[in-house]
């Protein structure tokens, strides 16, 4: 006895609505897994600033430091260690930082004093490739 198919029937799946199906719901899963492994982007940000540390000076600032005789405390580099992390904490990667009459350009991102300027270094100069300032 052959029983006739209606192909039309909305009870009746194909192989490939089976497949489309299946792979969906697989799909549906593997975000739902993603998802609940995804921490909240303030959580990861904030958990970046902590483990951010020490500021490091690079050889061209101590330099800079050294011959423009710029004597930095514990407290200022303090600071500029909090000046820093406001500006990670708004997305900063290159910052002209301004302390007490004198201006640092910091690389966020890697949390490092690239230069330093004292006060009659700063007159009529125009600082380039930032994209954030922190006035402390």
């Amino acid at each position: 006895m052959v029983q006739q198919v209606n192909f039309n029937d909305p009870h009746f799946n194909t192989v490939d609505n089976v497949q489309t199906q299946a792979q969906l719901q697989i799909m549906q899963q593997q975000a739902s897994r993603a998802a609940e492994a995804v921490q909240p982007f303030d959580a990861l940000l904030q958990s970046t600033v902590e483990r951010g540390g020490a500021l490091k000076f690079s050889a061209h600032a101590k330099e800079r430091l050294s011959m423009r005789n710029i004597n930095l405390s514990a407290e200022d580099i303090s600071r500029m260690t909090d000046a820093v992390n406001k500006a990670a904490g708004k997305g900063a990667r290159q910052s002209l930082l301004v302390m007490d009459n004198q201006a640092f350009i910091v690389s966020v991102t890697n949390r490092t004093v690239i230069t330093a300027l004292d006060g009659g270094s700063m007159k009529e100069n125009v600082f380039t490739n930032i994209d954030s300032a922190v006035i402390v």
